[in-house]
């Protein structure tokens, strides 16, 4: 089967970053994320004021059950209906749905049942909208572009990330939490306008998708595309293993780790930032190299990398040291992840994009989230130190993964 995408405009390949079609994109993407990190944040606010701490974390991961349950169906929508179209709907609906929440804040006092409807719609709609977005970038883009748009979508998240917060912050100081809502819905409002404009590729003939026998029996077919292509397969799983050793010693772990060793809120941050820097250089490297030879094998050792530093992170005496290798974490895991991505959406026929994508993604946005409270009993059990070097152990096999599997580690980027 052909991986090749058919362009709608003839003519010679343009760099992404010169690319007004994919910048389109960007600005509609990173509008949209900087207000899925505001969002999030204005639900914490509400739920931390409506009940208990345990009660507000339980709102605010109660989403990623929807998401873990119905992701791979999204996947599928997304390849029957088109990755554009998808991504419009659910980008609408996420909308209404945040504005909804801001209207109930601003009309009564909404219990923590009202809040934990809304972020189980919420991951209902993520299970669609996810699959579709990871599989929009292979079709706006000439395949030489993969590596570069990665970068590009590195750089963006890392954006929100940054922005997210205060702007959430001072959402809440100026309106309240319905005023946070309120932001979150109108900047994820702002990326519809933007992602219309965004033109997509054709699907090459032989992969267009002529037959719709049902869900399941797509569904099916997509893990059989990935079940018999030689790179694909331990690509997958690769990313699975890293993704549970990663999400959790980088998330909760890092909270516990802070509270043990006394660093407080103000030296987490600086952990983070260290994080976010290395994570951003790494983006930025790729954006502005826009290929990398033996992806395969340099996907392989940053995953080992990363793996080392994620042990050492727990060991370290001070934070500044911590700080420092975070950093190292964040180039080396953003490296990693910016070409497991590429190679996910080189390797993936154009029909499968939406349901590979949906498998490649299972773990990090549905999976690994509901591993928190095993992480946080397990540090209460053995200390940061085992559970990091457990964790860290994952995404080591992850990277000898990578590396003994022959096809994988030959594995290249398009030119």
């Amino acid at each position: 089967m052909s991986t090749a995408l058919v362009r709608t405009a003839p003519g010679v390949e343009r760099a992404a970053h010169r690319d007004p079609n994919v910048l389109r994109w960007l600005g509609g993407f990173t509008s949209s994320a900087i207000g899925d990190n505001v969002y999030y944040l204005a639900l914490s606010w509400a739920a931390v004021q409506s009940g208990t701490p345990a009660q507000a974390g339980l709102v605010t991961a109660v989403s990623a059950v929807p998401r873990a349950l119905l992701m791979l169906g999204g996947g599928v929508v997304a390849d029957r209906y088109g990755p554009r179209r998808v991504v419009l709907g659910s980008t609408g609906v996420r909308c209404a749905l945040v504005l909804t929440a801001a209207v109930l804040l601003l009309a009564t006092s909404p219990g923590l049942w009202a809040l934990g409807a809304v972020a189980v719609l919420f991951g209902i709609v993520d299970a669609v909208f996810l699959p579709a977005a990871g599989a929009l970038p292979a079709r706006i883009a000439d395949r030489g572009q993969l590596t570069r748009v990665q970068g590009l979508r590195g750089l963006a998240t890392r954006l929100a990330t940054v922005l997210g917060g205060p702007l959430g912050g001072l959402g809440v100081v100026l309106g309240g939490t319905a005023g946070a809502f309120g932001l979150a819905a109108l900047l994820i409002g702002v990326s519809l306008p933007l992602l219309q404009t965004v033109r997509m590729g054709e699907l090459p003939p032989d992969d267009a998708v002529t037959a719709r026998p049902g869900v399941l029996a797509e569904l099916r077919d997509g893990l059989r595309h990935i079940r018999h292509d030689r790179v694909l397969l331990p690509l997958v799983a690769a990313i699975a293993l890293s993704d549970l050793g990663f999400v959790g010693p980088m998330n909760l772990g890092l909270t516990l780790l802070s509270e043990e060793r006394g660093w407080g809120s103000s030296g987490m941050g600086l952990v983070l930032a260290g994080f976010g820097v290395g994570a951003g250089a790494a983006s930025l490297l790729l954006a502005w190299r826009g290929r990398v030879p033996h992806a395969g094998r340099v996907l392989a050792v940053a995953t080992i990398g990363g793996a080392v530093a994620i042990a050492a992170l727990a060991r370290v005496p001070s934070v500044a040291a911590a700080a420092g290798v975070a950093l190292c974490i964040g180039l080396l895991g953003g490296l990693g992840g910016a070409l497991s991505g590429a190679l996910v959406q080189a390797r993936a026929g154009a029909a499968y994009l939406g349901r590979v994508t949906a498998v490649s993604t299972l773990v990090s946005f549905g999976v690994a989230p509901l591993t928190f409270p095993l992480v946080g009993w397990s540090v209460e059990l053995w200390g940061t130190g085992p559970v990091f070097a457990a964790c860290a152990a994952l995404c080591g096999l992850s990277g000898l993964l990578a590396l003994t599997a022959k096809p994988l580690r030959r594995a290249e980027l398009p030119r």
